[in-house]
């Protein structure tokens, strides 16, 4: 009969104790729910670098493995033997489809792709300059007024539909986006194109003539899509999770985790990059590399080389490795490798990976460093990035908000705080003060 281990606190002379939980794999973590009952005691743990919100069976990373894994499956595998939808029913169901649960799962996404016509007025609304993340903000969290039949968080099959249509639904509003940002009529979505080969249509094709999505590019842009599907607890999982913690609908939820991630810290990091190899090339490009890594090494310099390094991994991101190969794919493809921009892209990374000071910090390029190539290589505004990354990780914060709604012992999120302002005092006359 196994013993339940415990963990003990000592404070003011009183100590008590805390049941120690353990998980399938990673740390242990101890449950301090009664922390507060018992001691009158909150926790301070700023950024939450030790704390376990949740308890969730989707996304598993261990930063110094460099390991990711979707439901269990190595996202290496996930990456060359699976695409964007198969991943997507993965982790919205927990398994791997079948051909005739793929067959189904996929049918019910085409048959989705379209937007409320009304709702593609709402784009005028804009200013055509706009940012395309303050779009996809707006427009996302406006489709709960299209599409009220599936806002009942308490009813399975709205929770369902809501899904489908925000994982059908979000290459549209992308591209969407940029066709508004560059003054190009809407083009609707084909529904005899796979996933990611009808996003590059939508982009890219304009009434005028016809358009052929390029099979290379479309595989490449699909493996961006696996690798950012989701990434477990992240700053807008996390948004995501605690704004359905109070009962909002999940199109509201996923505008939430949109507005988190449009953060340069979280996913503006592959637009961060391409500013700073564009920075990079218009100083003198391949040819000044080297007074820019100094700059990086200079500690007062405030020079930061972008695209390199993880706050989770402390190895080589496995994502980076997969992103790595398409990159090159993409490049031979488009015959750009002897663009100047990428070539410097190329020289960077040649430096990172054999410089002693960035090997031995573990700076290692990030997928964020390759899928920035990729996507400017591929033709896609830098400003459209961050839009990619939503479009992919609609799906992780899909599998998140439904596991949450599940969890019995779910409740309406409510960090504690330490209170560092006045001690009560009274309010003085205006004539007094």
């Amino acid at each position: 009969m196994s013993t339940q281990r415990t963990a003990t606190l000592t404070l003011d002379g009183q100590t008590y104790e805390f049941p120690v939980l353990s998980g399938t794999i990673g740390p242990d973590v101890i449950d301090i729910r009664s922390l507060y009952g018992k001691s009158g005691a909150f926790t301070f743990d700023p950024g939450f670098m030790s704390t376990a919100a949740c308890k969730s069976s989707i996304t598993y990373i261990d930063g110094d493995k460099g390991e990711l894994l979707y439901r269990g499956y190595p996202i290496e595998q996930l990456a060359v033997n699976c695409n964007y939808l198969e991943t997507s029913y993965l982790l919205k169901f927990g398994e791997l489809p079948n051909k005739a649960q793929y067959d189904e799962f996929e049918n019910s996404v085409r048959t989705h792709t379209m937007v409320h016509e009304q709702l593609t007025r709402l784009y005028q609304g804009f200013r055509r300059d706009a940012h395309p993340m303050s779009i996809l903000v707006g427009v996302v969290g406006a489709l709960a007024a299209y599409y009220q039949d599936s806002l009942d968080i308490n009813n399975p099959d709205h929770r369902s539909i809501a899904a489908t249509r925000l994982l059908a639904k979000m290459p549209t509003i992308v591209a969407m986006a940029y066709k508004y940002t560059q003054g190009q009529p809407f083009m609707y979505p084909r529904n005899d194109l796979d996933y990611s080969s009808n996003f590059l249509h939508m982009m890219f094709a304009t009434p005028c003539e016809k358009y052929e999505p390029n099979p290379v590019l479309a595989r490449a842009l699909d493996r961006i899509l696996i690798l950012h599907a989701d990434h477990e607890q992240n700053a807008s999982t996390s948004t995501v999770r605690l704004s359905g913690s109070s009962g909002a609908n999940p199109f509201a939820c996923i505008a939430a985790g949109i507005a988190c991630l449009w953060g340069p810290a979280h996913g503006g990091a592959n637009e961060a990059c391409l500013v700073m190899l564009d920075e990079i090339q218009r100083s003198g490009g391949v040819d000044k590399i080297g007074d820019f890594i100094a700059k990086v090494k200079d500690k007062n310099s405030g020079v930061k080389l972008m695209g390199f390094g993880h706050r989770v991994y402390k190895n080589y991101d496995p994502r980076a490795k997969l992103m790595r190969e398409t990159c090159h794919e993409v490049l031979n493809e488009l015959g750009l490798h002897d663009d100047p921009l990428f070539k410097l892209a190329m020289a960077l990374e040649k430096i990172a990976l054999e410089d002693e000071y960035f090997v031995s910090r573990k700076l290692y390029p990030n997928v964020d460093f390759y899928s920035g190539i990729v996507q400017k290589a591929m033709g896609i505004p830098v400003s459209l990035f961050t839009g990619i990354f939503a479009m992919a990780r609609v799906i992780g914060w899909i599998a998140q908000w439904h596991e949450m709604i599940g969890d019995p012992e779910q409740k309406i999120g409510r960090p504690r705080q330490l209170y560092t302002g006045s001690v009560q005092r009274d309010v003085i006359p205006m004539s007094q003060r």
